[in-house]
């Protein structure tokens, strides 16, 4: 007869939270249960599991690892926040909603297995309607395009090269093999950084140009020092890359300074405050006209200060937009 001193429901909530860790094979269970001199026996600890499994519990054997554990999902612990930690997942859940699409989605499905892994009053809150809003660009992929865009995320999960028809902005098609580095988000578009295998460089496709993708199964090494974080750093969409950048200095006028301050387009900028409240700002970017652009929808308030070939390139542009707007001559 089996001798132990712990009651049944003990050793029940033992077991339950061994599964839960996920990491014990069938013995290591009798160890990680017992916590005593006296291990259960092959029949009790199997009696045990069909306890639990008749109780709702979804266990199930991993034969792969030779461990017991709970389905995909499911966890006895519960998520306590903090105050600042709801406040990151209601944002979250927040940008879902204004990405929507394929990433909205993904993001969504992400924020719902964390709410339903918390307690009982952060599932109350999330109900409510949300505190905080974000004014992004909703990506727009129809079905073609977000087939598209989840087969080359497929492919850069697994490495493997890849080919297409591309057609650029000019309508030019071409028939790309590239290796998929990773994904760009910007101005409502998702855009795909890839090496080109005939230009041997990095190149940046917009998904929804993209068509006739095929997987190949031909696989790739990923350089190590490659991140997308930085190939997107020096461009205000993210999506202009050079391997040299250019200074350029605007000065943005006292009632806008904040907003110009907190406005981090780039990731390499120098802030000079000015006495009159003015500040100067200059930003290292992959494409000036890019920025000029930019600069434009500050109207009066903002001024490029150098370098001076930016300067001309905006006066010729203000004039190109002046001309449009003149008034037709009356006869």
């Amino acid at each position: 007869m089996e001798r132990t001193n712990e009651p049944k429901i003990v050793l029940l909530v033992r077991l339950l939270n061994a599964i839960d860790e996920g990491r014990f094979s069938f013995e290591e269970l009798k160890d990680r249960i017992s916590e005593g001199e006296h291990r259960p026996s092959t029949r009790s600890l199997r009696r045990y599991l069909a306890v639990l499994a008749d109780a709702g519990f979804p266990w199930y054997f991993d034969r792969a690892t030779n461990t017991y554990r709970f389905t995909e999902g499911y966890s006895l612990k519960r998520m306590e926040l903090s105050n600042s930690e709801l406040f990151g997942l209601v944002a979250l859940r927040a940008i879902s909603a204004s990405l929507g699409g394929a990433i909205g989605t993904y993001v969504d499905e992400v924020t719902s297995k964390i709410v339903g892994s918390t307690g009982r009053g952060v599932k109350e809150r999330m109900q409510s309607p949300p505190s905080v809003a974000f004014r992004l660009s909703e990506i727009q992929l129809d079905e073609a395009g977000e087939k598209i865009f989840g087969t080359l995320s497929s492919a850069e999960r697994s490495s493997r090269s890849v080919s297409f028809t591309y057609q650029d902005k000019e309508g030019n098609r071409s028939k790309r093999v590239a290796d998929p580095y990773g994904f760009i988000v910007g101005g409502g578009r998702v855009y795909c950084v890839a090496y080109d295998h005939d230009r041997r460089d990095k190149r940046t496709f917009a998904v929804d140009n993209v068509s006739e993708l095929t997987v190949l199964t031909q696989t790739y090494t990923k350089p190590t020092n490659f991140s997308i974080e930085d190939f997107a750093s020096s461009s205000i969409s993210g999506v202009l890359h050079s391997d040299a950048t250019t200074e350029v200095r605007v000065r943005f006028a006292p009632r806008v300074a904040k907003a110009a301050i907190a406005a981090r387009i780039v990731a390499e900028r120098n802030v000079a405050r000015q006495a009159d409240g003015s500040v100067e700002i200059s930003y290292n970017v992959a494409d000036v006209d890019e920025i000029i652009r930019w600069v434009l929808g500050w109207g009066a308030q903002a001024e490029i200060v150098q370098p001076s070939t930016a300067r001309d390139r905006l006066r010729m542009l203000v004039a190109e937009i002046a001309a449009k707007y003149e008034l037709p001559v009356s006869k």
